[in-house]
């Protein structure tokens, strides 16, 4: 998933890939990383708990500064890293297996 738009309704979000699907997400925490700001997304969709995390960054047309475009992470530390910060803030929100 590359360039998303996203629409809040509560905890879900509905984000918008580069084809035009829309996929639901339940939002799950932002996190910050070497100065890089994360979200952590739940698919509603998806039975097997696999988050997704995507890096937040200013939209290049924004039209305002709250445009925000979602990318996918690529490098694998940065994942983990990422990961293992949201384990540490909502560790007890959710059930972790190693």
């Amino acid at each position: 998933m590359d360039d998303m738009e996203m629409m809040e309704n509560d905890n879900i979000i509905v984000l918008t890939d580069e084809d035009g699907v829309d996929v639901e997400f339940e939002f799950c925490a932002s996190v910050e990383y070497e100065g890089n700001e994360y979200v952590v997304l739940l698919p509603t969709e998806d039975d097997d708990g696999e988050v997704v995390i995507l890096q937040v960054m200013e939209a290049e047309d924004a039209q305002d500064d709250d445009e925000v475009t979602y990318v996918g992470v690529d490098d694998e530390n940065v994942l983990q890293a990422v990961f293992d910060l949201f384990k540490e803030q909502a560790g007890d929100e959710f059930d972790f297996e190693e």
